[in-house]
């Protein structure tokens, strides 16, 4: 049975706030858990006031101590912005709270132009993105015997386990990455659907070196999913996300997750219907079955090993429900 994970977007509700949408992230992720899902990943945005994900190590370690044995992770930390060494700190402390449960999903996702020059404000240059991936390895591994700049620091705490190491990525830049620094690699269908999304996973698997932490390649497929009841209240569900898409696309950001009602009473203009139409290649959407088929299409498409669903819609019933529905038609648990 194919492993069944959740990347969340702690989103902003019209009508709610930004402590009830984490406190709501909380409750997604406690029944994911019982629900027999995998992992449960959240994101890191800046900027973005309708959703509250934007330190996920901190979200993370809050959801980890309220859960007892589903994996939590970053989907991700964007690492040009912060210093590997800290970042390591940061994800051995996790790992040392909650042995064999944290995950390191790592992007380089870029934001916008003032949150990045804010991010980075006083550093003369940047570490290369393929350097900051190998320190990542040397700290988690204490790996010495290798040349490198800091050959001696190591990241504290001291543990015997290690957190899991994903590249994040949707080009095939980013596999030639995980393939040569023997990563595991999530690939964002729900940002590329296209056959060049197979041929990227195809490359990662093929050119993929082990490395101390993954001995063969490891892949996992992110995709937004809309699970209703019926085909027809999946429809209506997913109208608020195609509209919080398209305000995304045009940086018209709005200060909340629109509701279903909002989506519908605004309804979308032909050239909007035509974007709505694209990106509704980003989702999965249906009843459970109809899901269920959908997500068996994308793994036979990519030889996946493991499928990441974003529950990003409406309403916390709604994101309860539909996740509570796909378990149902997987037999999770």
């Amino acid at each position: 049975m194919i492993p069944i994970n959740i990347l969340d977007y702690s989103p902003i509700d019209e009508g709610a706030t930004s402590r009830e949408a984490l406190l709501q992230t909380t409750e997604l992720a406690k029944h994911a858990e019982a629900l027999g899902y995998k992992r449960f990943w959240v994101s890191e945005h800046h900027n973005v006031s309708s959703v509250a994900g934007s330190t996920p190590e901190m979200l993370m370690m809050h959801l980890a101590t309220s859960t007892s044995s589903i994996r939590i992770g970053s989907g991700g930390v964007m690492l040009p912005h912060y210093s590997s060494y800290k970042v390591a700190e940061n994800f051995r402390m996790l790992e040392a709270l909650h042995p064999n449960r944290i995950d390191l999903g790592i992007g380089r996702s870029p934001s916008f132009r003032m949150v990045n020059r804010a991010l980075n404000e006083g550093k003369e240059k940047r570490v290369d993105y393929e350097q900051q991936i190998k320190d990542i390895m040397k700290y988690f591994t204490d790996n010495v015997s290798y040349e490198h700049r800091f050959q001696d620091l190591r990241a504290t705490p001291i543990i015997p386990t290690k957190p899991e190491v994903w590249l994040l990525g949707s080009s095939k830049g980013s596999a030639k990455l995980a393939a040569r620094n023997g990563t595991a690699y999530a690939y964002a269908h729900f940002a590329k659907p296209t056959k060049e999304g197979i041929d990227t996973v195809k490359h990662y698997q093929s050119q993929f070196q082990a490395s101390p932490i993954n001995h063969k390649p490891i892949t996992n497929i992110a995709v937004f999913a809309v699970v209703g009841e019926t085909n027809e209240e999946a429809e209506e569900i997913a109208k608020a996300l195609d509209l919080w898409l398209l305000s995304v696309e045009s940086n018209q950001l709005t200060p909340y997750y629109p509701s279903i009602e909002t989506a519908i009473n605004r309804g979308f203009s032909s050239i909007e219907l035509e974007k709505v139409l694209r990106n509704r290649k980003r989702m999965v959407v249906g009843n459970p079955q109809t899901v269920k088929a959908q997500i068996e299409n994308i793994v036979e498409r990519y030889h996946t090993d493991e499928v990441t669903i974003i529950p990003n819609v409406y309403g916390t019933k709604n994101r309860m429900k539909g996740i509570e529905r796909l378990a149902n038609a997987f037999s999770l648990f």
